[in-house]
């Protein structure tokens, strides 16, 4: 029997850009409450955080820091 449920997004979803590229990031709800973070780049592939948040809003700053730390490259593969 398979477990069907609702996956359920933030509304903070959204495209963040920097030096001329782009990255989508998706923010959803985990099966054990708090939110989980992937960015997904032009190619498909994906980076997804190891923790979830408590809130979606942190979700979002740890994207926008990330890219404002280590620049946008480091969340998009070749």
């Amino acid at each position: 029997m398979e477990d069907d449920f609702e996956i359920e997004m933030s509304p903070l979803c959204q495209e963040l850009n920097d030096s001329g590229k782009s990255v989508k990031v998706d923010i959803y709800r985990g099966n054990t409450g708090g939110w989980i973070l992937e960015v997904v780049d032009e190619f498909g592939n994906s980076t997804v955080w190891d923790d979830e948040f408590d809130t979606d809003a942190t979700a979002l700053d740890e994207a926008k820091a990330t890219i404002r730390d280590e620049g946008i490259d480091s969340l998009i593969g070749i």
